[in-house]
């Protein structure tokens, strides 16, 4: 089985996005929880991909104090394979402009979500390299909920391969995923 079919055998159906295809790749409409005037669409999704909403698992604060962050996630991961691009796209979505530093802390997390994923996968699927050469990047969609301005990408780095290098985009409307994976 590839790394996407043992995702999406061991993630529950409620945790999933689902997508829609079109010129044979699919696209998704993104929502932020409680905000449903929040939404980003993201087409050229690879035939070969789950999204998994992250902040869908319970918070761990039953468990951590919460003290440094721990207890934070994103919103989303888009967990793609096409040809020999294998990427794991880590979505925030804010309405607004927010503190840089709470956003590292929840990519951190989401971070934290999907290392679990691949130790369950060890344990319980007999799958030892599951996303082994999957290759992160971080984007993080600002104002999207105001269709005003056009849309504006910055990033610190030409790859934004952690949390502290994300990618971000101000004013969002629809956006290629090549475009944020960096293909």
């Amino acid at each position: 089985m590839t790394d996407i079919e043992i995702l999406d055998q061991m993630i529950s159906d409620k945790a999933k996005v689902p997508m829609g295809v079109h010129n044979n790749k699919q696209s998704v409409t993104l929502i932020e929880d409680k905000v449903p005037d929040s939404r980003i669409e993201i087409s050229g999704i690879p035939l070969n991909a789950i999204i998994i909403k992250i902040d869908s698992f319970p918070s761990p604060d039953f468990l951590f104090a919460g003290s440094k962050g721990e207890c934070k996630r994103a919103d989303y991961a888009i967990i793609s394979e096409s040809g020999n691009k294998k990427r794991i796209l880590y979505i925030e979505m804010k309405r607004s402009k927010h503190l840089e530093k709470d956003i590292i802390l929840q990519f951190k997390g989401a971070e934290c979500v999907l290392a679990y994923c691949i130790k369950i996968a060890d344990k319980f699927f007999h799958a030892q390299q599951l996303l082994k050469d999957y290759k992160p990047r971080f984007v993080t969609f600002y104002h999207t909920s105001i269709r005003k301005r056009k849309t504006r990408l910055t990033r610190k780095d030409l790859k934004h391969n952690s949390p502290e290098k994300m990618m971000k985009v101000q004013w969002p409307k629809r956006m290629q995923y090549n475009h944020l994976v960096g293909a």
